[in-house]
């Protein structure tokens, strides 16, 4: 498994926002192309034949477009043809065609071929065929299918393993690959699935990454569990920017962070003179999530009387700000977190089971530090990265390490975070932190 960084500007985030229409007749192709594509922060849309696709590229022109090897009701030579002439700003590939690709070579060429070697089916005569990688001056090439008539099936592996290879060769060195995990056919492809934003490849983690990815897409409800610092808000962000709502905001609400008497308002809104102090309307953060993603942070805190106008919203997709007799009809994906154990305060009754169950329809558990200490060394190496950005970046010997390996980490992944930008303080100009450097705080070193 290959993690490819980029830093990318804040002001440079939104033109990634890429759409890219896909003309197949197979529902199976278009699927798992599309799949591939969120993943990799594309906008997809599907076409089931030539004409279709023409239509919508008129009606809203894509950035790239992926054709299959066979149309059901064009010729695909003539089609490739004339999408090329009157569309010549679209990076246009033809998967498994025989003839030339000619016209623009956009430059996020790449993603598109990754995502195609990751819908690489041997057994279906349209994937047989490997995309050539060509130096970024020469012209783009669709090979023609792989024949794997009177090949063995070891033969014909190693032809697809070959040109995976040389597609992650060119990728790593591509400037225009996002922050994404890179898979291979290698047998360490166990790690095909991992999220940037989660460090380390221990199993527990490397199935919090594999949840992400199989939810993210979806509008279904995930509720985050795990301990405090263990990460639950870093899973939100990450199923948020996998989703089809990336481009609409993420708003999350700490509902133990804001007191009874105010949270109805901050969740709902309000109207002028609602309550004591409400000079103006204000519109609730579940309203301004429309389109997007709510994140409800600490749900477990949150009043029973709230409980139920949650779920009322949940239910129906309707809320009614504080003083105000009218509905307003919201659309957001509700992502909720706690590091209370839910389910057993649904069964004492401390919490609405039925809202419960609302939410909870997926769960992903984030793991204490303690149950992948294995990953300390690539966690430290990223938060050393990260300080680096603000100040000349240190290193950590040995002994320090093993300081920080004796630790229980009740604060988990924040607490090491915190540990460490500590220890950075306290060696002043040295670029090594050492043992000395590590204060735990209050708790025993």
């Amino acid at each position: 498994m290959l993690t490819v960084p980029l830093q990318v500007p804040a002001s440079n985030v939104r033109m990634r926002i890429r759409t890219a229409l896909i003309a197949s007749a197979d529902t199976s192709f278009r699927q798992r192309l599309s799949e591939a594509l969120t993943g990799l922060r594309w906008q997809v849309r599907e076409a089931e034949g030539g004409a279709d696709a023409w239509t919508q590229a008129q009606a809203a022109v894509p950035e790239a477009m992926i054709v299959d090897s066979w149309l059901p009701d064009l010729e695909l030579a003539e089609f490739v043809r004339d999408f090329t002439e009157n569309f010549p700003h679209v990076d246009l590939i033809a998967a498994g065609g025989a003839q030339e690709c000619h016209g623009l070579r956009g430059p996020y060429r790449q993603e598109l071929l990754y995502a195609l070697r990751r819908c690489q089916d041997s057994d279906t005569a349209a994937w047989n065929a490997a995309p050539e990688l060509s130096s970024p001056a020469a012209e783009p090439k669709c090979l023609p299918a792989v024949n794997t008539a009177g090949h063995s099936n070891s033969k014909v592996v190693q032809h697809v393993q070959a040109a995976d290879d040389a597609l992650l060769a060119e990728v790593k060195s591509s400037d225009s690959v996002p922050l994404i995990a890179i898979r291979s056919n290698k047998p360490e492809a166990n790690n095909r699935d991992r999220v940037p934003e989660l460090i380390g490849n221990s199993r527990c983690m490397l199935e919090v990454s594999r949840r992400i990815r199989l939810v993210a897409p979806r509008l279904t409800p995930v509720l985050i569990e795990g301990p405090t610092g263990s990460g639950k808000e870093i899973v939100a962000e990450a199923l948020h920017r996998l989703s089809p709502r990336n481009r609409k905001p993420l708003v999350a609400i700490n509902c133990a962070a804001i007191p009874e008497a105010l949270l109805e308002a901050e969740l709902f809104g309000h109207t002028r003179g609602a309550f004591t102090g409400a000079v103006q309307g204000r519109v609730g953060r579940i309203e301004a999530a429309d389109g997007g993603t709510l994140f409800l942070d600490e749900i477990g805190e949150l009043p029973l009387a709230l409980q139920s106008k949650l779920l009322r919203f949940v239910e129906c997709g309707e809320l009614q700000r504080v003083g105000d007799n009218e509905r307003v009809k919201v659309d957001v994906r509700i992502l909720a977190a706690t590091h209370r154990p839910l389910a057993q305060l649904a069964q004492s009754g401390t919490f609405r089971s039925d809202l419960y169950y609302r939410l909870a329809v997926f769960l992903i558990r984030t793991p204490s530090l303690i149950e992948h200490k294995q990953d300390m060394s690539a966690l430290v190496e990223h938060f050393l990265e990260k300080l680096g950005k603000e100040s000349p970046i240190k290193r950590i010997d040995q002994t320090a390490l093993a300081k920080l390996g004796m630790h229980d980490w009740p604060g988990n992944v924040r607490e090491l975070e915190h540990v460490l930008e500590r220890a950075a303080i306290l060696a002043g100009d040295e670029p090594v932190l050492r043992a000395d450097d590590i204060d735990f705080g209050n708790s025993v070193n």
